[in-house]
């Protein structure tokens, strides 16, 4: 058994890369940060504006009734920033301050204003963010389409959190696949990646652990971070979907258990149909708390010419708090691989899918033969190939199904992802687990 251990490090997010070349583009608009609750966009936005400028002005709306109304008399810029400095008592210059809307659906017109900061005064630097904002968008006021930018922000990945516990240095070498030195620190790697299992990439999670390294604690904090997104679902959500978003919400591992990990309606409750449960699966989606991976129907290009919409999995948005939903024990870190097979490989399917939507958000799928005889668990679009994955939860090497599908469909090559090291073979590369976002 390797025993982890590291030292306290900084919180490191990849998409602070993205905000750096956000505030050098000549082309810039307002820049609205996506995801759900919990994710860090508060933390990734503040802490930007202190490294990148002089001076940070942050306002948020659901503290302040007089905030809320900032918009609503009219969209005069120069008004909005007289009233803001004075709400703030903070100094506005255009060319160095970061301007900071977060909850910013609470806003009258909010949304709406950015437009008009974009094109009245481009100048300005903004970052917005708000609760559930792909839910709660103003349905009063056009929402500023072509106006403002978008940036998506998900729970940790695997390397974020490896940076992030002060192993930079070996994320790097994942990174820009240093195979040699990589295959040295596998079992470490494996260790790190049980770990992570556990505590998934929420940040609250991540930052406690890395200070106090406390599991029993981090269940705690994992908990009440799922209460809190079933809090929201009365408070965002309209009434008459609630009961059914929180039986979709709480089916969620049942389904992934399946061997066939297709969802299934009448395994929510018995009888149900898709038109009773697509408008809660569809808040859940644009909530940003699960990830709807749909099926293809060929391995042809382009991927999305053969959607199959009615045929599609469900995961959770991260891998922790699908942990804490299993209620599994701290201590099951410590034995070996048996995290990695729980709830028939569930764990590891979340896990990867979770890795692949940070790099090719909206572009993932995967595949079965009609007669379900073979099944690709991932499937991608890279430039002009497709990508077929293979997700094994331990060392098993057979890939059957990946072989049917590479004859059929004729692709370049495939990738089975499991706890082996890195090999190259005729037609099949397999990536560890840990290393899977090196390859995009």
């Amino acid at each position: 058994m390797y025993i982890v251990s590291f030292n306290s490090a900084e919180m490191e997010r990849f998409l602070s890369k993205e905000l750096v070349a956000w505030k050098a583009s000549k082309y810039r608009k307002p820049l609205i940060i996506q995801g759900a609750r919990q994710v860090g966009k508060t933390w990734l936005m503040r802490e930007f504006g202190k490294k990148a400028f002089k001076n940070v002005v942050y306002l948020n709306f659901e503290s302040s009734s007089r905030l809320k109304e900032l918009f609503v008399m009219d969209y005069d810029i120069q008004r909005i920033i007289t009233t803001i400095e004075i709400e703030t008592q903070e100094k506005i210059d255009i060319e160095h301050t970061l301007l900071i809307f977060d909850e910013i659906q609470e806003a009258e017109k909010g949304l709406t204003a950015l437009k008009y900061f974009y094109e009245k005064a481009p100048g300005y630097f903004i970052l917005a963010a708000g609760s559930l904002l792909g839910t709660s968008m103003q349905k009063k006021h056009a929402f500023p389409v072509g106006k403002v930018d978008f940036l998506q922000l998900n729970p940790l990945s695997f390397m974020e959190f490896l940076s992030s516990i002060g192993e930079s240095a070996l994320a790097d070498q994942i990174t820009q696949q240093q195979w040699n030195v990589v295959s040295a620190f596998h079992e470490k790697l494996i260790a790190y990646l049980r770990l992570y299992y556990f505590i998934g990439g929420m940040p609250e999670a991540v930052a406690h652990y890395i200070e106090n390294k406390d599991l029993t604690a981090v269940r705690e904090i994992q908990e009440m971070i799922l209460i809190g997104y079933e809090n929201d679902f009365a408070k965002y959500a309209p009434n008459d979907i609630v009961p059914r978003i929180k039986m979709v919400w709480h089916s969620i591992l049942t389904q992934l258990s399946k061997e066939n990990r297709k969802y299934i309606y009448g395994q929510i409750k018995k009888g149900a149909r898709a038109k009773d449960f697509e408008t809660a699966i569809n808040w859940l989606s644009d909530a940003g708390l699960i990830v709807k991976i749909n099926r293809v129907e060929s391995g042809k290009l382009p991927l999305s010419a053969y959607l199959e919409m009615d045929d599609f999995k469900l995961f959770l948005l991260d891998v922790g708090l699908l942990n804490a939903k299993g209620n599994l024990d701290p201590t099951i870190i410590l034995e070996k691989n048996k995290i990695l097979v729980e709830f028939k490989g569930a764990f590891t399917e979340q896990y990867v899918c979770q890795q692949l939507v940070v790099k090719r958000p909206n572009q993932v799928y995967y595949w079965s033969a009609e007669k379900a005889s073979a099944e690709i668990d991932f499937v991608l679009q890279e430039k002009n190939a497709v990508l077929p994955i293979e997700v094994k939860a331990e060392e098993n090497l057979k890939a059957k199904s990946l072989k049917v599908f590479v004859e059929k469909y004729q692709t370049g090559k495939a990738i089975r992802t499991s706890m082996s090291p890195y090999r190259e073979e005729d037609w099949l590369i397999n990536v560890p687990l840990y290393a899977l976002e090196s390859l995009f």
